[in-house]
C-alpha cells in the first residue's frame, strides 16, 4: 500500500504599499494557473515563515521586504492530489521607491498593485474566498 500524498505548504505574502498589495498573473504550469495570486512559494525544509517569504519576494519580484508578519493560514483541498496549507504573511518593502520586477517570465505574466476593494476578478479561489469573506490584511483594519 502506497502512502497517502503529504499535503504542500505555501507562503503567500500581502506586501502592502500605501492602500494596494502586489498581485501577479500566475502561468499555465502552477496550482493557481490564470489567477492572480500573491507572491510566495513552498515553504523549504528548515526554513522559518519570514525567511521564506523573503526569499521567496527576492526570488520572483526582485523586492527586499520588510517587517514581516504572520497573518492567517487556510487548509486548502483543491483536488484529489493537491491538499494546500497557505501560510498568509505581511510585509511592506524595505525601500518604498523598489519597483517589481517579473523575475520568472515562465510562472507568471507580471506584477501589479491593487487596491483591496478592487482586486483581480480571477484571483486564485482560496485567496478570492478569504478576501470576500471579509479577510483584511492592512494592520488596524476595521
Amino acid at each position: 500500500m502506497s502512502p497517502s500524498p503529504a499535503p504542500e505548504i505555501g507562503i503567500a505574502v500581502f506586501i502592502l504599499k500605501d492602500n494596494k498589495i502586489l498581485f501577479g498573473r500566475r502561468r499555465s504550469l502552477s496550482i493557481a494557473a490564470h489567477t492572480y495570486a500573491l507572491p510566495g512559494g513552498h515553504l523549504e525544509f528548515g526554513e522559518s515563515f519570514e525567511e521564506c517569504a523573503a526569499r521567496e519576494v527576492k526570488e520572483e519580484t526582485g523586492l527586499d521586504i520588510k517587517n514581516i508578519e504572520l497573518l492567517t493560514a487556510t487548509n486548502n483541498h483543491l483536488s484529489d492530489t493537491v491538499h494546500l496549507v497557505i501560510i498568509y504573511m505581511r510585509a511592506h518593502l524595505s525601500d518604498p521607491d523598489q519597483t517589481p520586477q517579473n523575475i520568472e517570465p515562465d510562472k507568471c505574466e507580471g506584477w501589479d498593485w491593487y487596491d483591496l476593494n478592487n482586486v483581480p476578478e480571477q484571483t486564485f479561489g482560496p485567496l478570492r474566498a478569504m478576501l470576500q469573506g471579509g479577510f483584511n490584511p492592512f494592520p488596524n483594519a476595521s
